[in-house]
């Protein structure tokens, strides 16, 4: 029995008796000690080098004497195992799944100057619990354009058995993925029916959506935003200074005690820069008068216009934020978010200031570009919602578009529904499954006839 135990590799320096867990079992086995240390790399994103350092291998060894040092080459190869390990799994767990919709997302690395296309797979397992994995991440060099996206999402599908599984691709709104798609849906469509007629099969990004929206806006005032970052910039570029800022806070008594800096290609990011350095005005007014090399001071004016598109993005904030969400689902809540931009824009449009006229003219044109068609995956997922089902669409498409299309596009949308209903039930009587056929057509009666329940 006492061979079985488990045992400590050392005594406490003081020879008092230690109640600190046991570390590991008395035989050591350094093949699985490889195994782990791929997978603490892997999950902390660290360099292979790291295991190459000297305070690294000492810190080891004083645990575990027969601790043998690892090289790069060897744990790069040990990366590649786990993952091929873990692809197994995933593969084999795809299997089982009878629909995955895939995310892409294309950009260019500013220092490497390399294009990257990145495809997700969002799927629901047995457990009725949403899952996503990211599938593939790849460089595809120039010229990158539809054809060259479409071969690369083929691949993916092909190399993970999901070809005859994709219920739907989103994208971001670029011609070249309009044209990516369209290819992928003809060239399925020769194999295999794709739900619905393939359409709900081309899904364009909302979040992308709301940004070209918002930038568009932000053009409006894209000199105060530069005054405004460069301002930010000054302050945290050397400690003397974000000293003398701070001291000019604490003079002003101002609760928030740091500037938060901005991503230029994230709207929001700008915004938050924005709304943070509107509660520090004083403060950069204050180090203005103090700093004569401080030269980039918003003037009042600026702070003004600041104000006034603040006010108007925090909508778009929270809507992006809420439908960004990655902790549950949230397709749900996307038309009623939309409906709210649409209508915190319609109050400007009139506006006796020429100058959110202005602005709001800009965002609510390039809003009705891409949101003036009816959304129909966006619509499904109100309606499918327990608590709203029909009456989202009757509450929120009166509001999006005139009556009369307000009219057609709900009849649009109980029509594709029914098609969806019918193609799944014809799914599942080839499965031999007669319980669902009965659970379907309820299901059916309580979406298109929303109960007394709905608030």
């Amino acid at each position: 029995m006492v061979d079985q135990q488990t045992k400590l590799n050392f005594m406490p320096s003081d020879g008092v008796s230690s109640s600190i867990p046991l570390l590991h079992p008395e035989k050591f086995d350094m093949e699985l000690m490889r195994e782990s240390a791929a997978n603490w790399i892997m999950m902390l994103e660290h360099s292979f080098t790291i295991l190459e350092e000297i305070g690294f291998n000492l810190m080891m060894k004083r645990g575990w004497p027969e601790w043998k040092k690892i090289n790069r080459s060897t744990i790069k190869s040990d990366c590649l195992k786990v993952y091929e390990i873990e692809k197994k799994k995933l593969k084999n767990n795809l299997e089982s799944v009878s629909k995955v919709s895939l995310t892409t997302d294309c950009w260019k690395s500013k220092n490497q100057k390399i294009e990257y296309m990145v495809v997700t797979g969002h799927w629901i397992d047995s457990s009725w619990k949403l899952q996503k994995r990211v599938l593939s991440f790849i460089n595809i060099p120039p010229l990158r354009g539809g054809l060259q996206i479409s071969d690369a999402i083929f691949r993916c599908m092909k190399e993970w058995g999901i070809e005859n599984k994709v219920f739907t691709i989103t994208v971001d709104n670029a011609t070249s993925n309009d044209f990516a798609i369209r290819y992928m849906k003809d060239t399925l469509q020769r194999s295999r029916s794709l739900v619905c007629g393939g359409r709900l099969f081309h899904v364009h990004c909302c979040a992308h959506i709301l940004n070209l929206c918002v930038q568009d806006g932000l053009e409006e005032i894209q000199h105060v935003i530069s005054d405004v970052r460069d301002s930010v910039e000054y302050v945290n570029r050397s400690e003397a200074r974000h000293i003398q800022f701070a001291g000019c806070g604490q003079q002003l008594q101002l609760k928030d005690k740091k500037l938060i800096r901005d991503c230029k290609t994230r709207w929001n990011s700008t915004f938050e820069m924005l709304s943070c350095a509107l509660k520090f005005k004083e403060a950069f007014k204050m180090l203005k008068d103090r700093d004569p090399f401080f030269d980039s001071c918003p003037l009042k004016d600026d702070w003004d216009q600041v104000t006034k598109v603040c006010s108007i993005l925090e909508s778009f904030w929270t809507t992006t934020h809420i439908i960004s969400d990655c902790e549950y689902p949230t397709s749900n809540l996307f038309l009623q978010e939309v409906q709210k931009i649409k209508s915190a824009l319609d109050s400007h449009v009139d506006d006796e200031d020429s100058f959110i006229r202005d602005l709001v003219g800009r965002m609510k044109k390039k809003f009705d570009k891409y949101w003036g068609e009816c959304n129909l995956l966006m619509a499904i997922g109100a309606v499918f919602d327990p608590t709203k089902k029909i009456r989202a669409l009757e509450f929120c498409f009166p509001r999006l578009y005139s009556n009369e299309e307000a009219r057609e596009n709900i009849s649009k949308v109980k029509e594709i529904i029914n098609t969806l209903y019918e193609e799944y039930v014809a799914e599942s009587m080839n499965k031999g499954n007669s319980e669902t056929l009965g659970s379907s057509r309820t299901f059916r009666s309580q979406v298109t006839h929303p109960s007394s329940t709905y608030h």
